[in-house]
Order: structure tokens, then sequence, then C-alpha cells
């Protein structure tokens, strides 16, 4: 799907505010109404806009440690790719799975209650024949910047 300058502006604003009225959006990019919605609605069949939702500061509900772990399996097969990823989905503390190139095979964001929660978690994982030949954990003291880039300028 080609995107212009409107699609991008769209895009931007739904991500700061995704509650925005239609004229709000419209008046925003310089549109009318109708085709501004069309945009969005064609946006969304796309599958470009997965769903709306509110951010939530995680801090003020409950105390949470956020870890950054990096992942290398012992094998490199298909069905060891698949198994992991299975696993690392099904697992609702793993916020963020990336796999990558490089010297590593994965890169993960948990969430869990503190540091003694993360490392039950990983020894289940090491125990479950998960294939996991190595880790390196990153506790995350700050978080400086966290959004998505879009952004047409």
């Amino acid at each position: 799907m080609q995107l212009d300058q409107y699609d991008l502006k769209i895009l931007q604003i739904l991500q700061e505010n995704g509650r925005i009225t239609k004229s709000q959006l419209a008046d925003e990019i310089h549109l009318s109404v109708s085709p501004c919605w069309e945009r969005v609605k064609k946006l969304e069949q796309a599958g470009v806009i997965e769903g709306y939702g509110a951010r939530v500061n995680i801090n003020k509900i409950l105390k949470h440690t956020s870890v950054l772990v990096e992942i290398s399996l012992k094998e490199h097969h298909s069905t060891a790719f698949k198994r992991f990823e299975s696993v690392m989905c099904d697992t609702p503390e793993v916020t963020d799975c990336y796999a990558t190139g490089g010297g590593v095979d994965y890169i993960l964001k948990v969430q869990t209650n503190d540091i003694d929660q993360y490392q039950r978690l990983m020894d289940v994982w090491l125990d479950s024949e998960l294939g996991i030949e190595r880790y390196f954990t990153y506790i995350v003291t700050k978080t400086i910047k966290q959004r998505s880039p879009i952004n047409n300028e």
C-alpha cells in the first residue's frame, strides 16, 4: 500500500490521540471529513491500523521490573525457532519479542514484579528444553523514550 503525506499525518495523529473526533482529524490534516474518514477506513482495512487502545502507565498501577534479554538458541532450524516463538507468544510476561540477525537470535522485553520472578521464569525456560544456549539480562533502570516511529516530517 502506498501511503501519501495525508495517510502518514493521519497515522501520526492517531498514534498520539486515538480518541480524536473525525472532524478534528480532518481539520488537522486539511481535508474534509468524508475523504479523511475514507482514508482512515482504508488504513484499517489494509491492516496498517490494527486497533485503538490506551497507553497505560504501568508504574501507576503496579510495581514491576522491566528486563531486556538477549537469547541465542542451541539449534538454528525452523522447528527450534517456531517452538521458541510459540512459547514467547504464550508468555504474558514477554511484552516484546524480536528475532534478530547478528550475534543473538532474539531480543525480549520481559515485565515481572521483580528480579526474582524474572529469574524463576528464566529457570522454567531453561529447564523446559526450550533450546536456549545462552542469555544475557539487562535490567531497565529508566525508560528514556518509548513510542512508534511514524512521523511524516
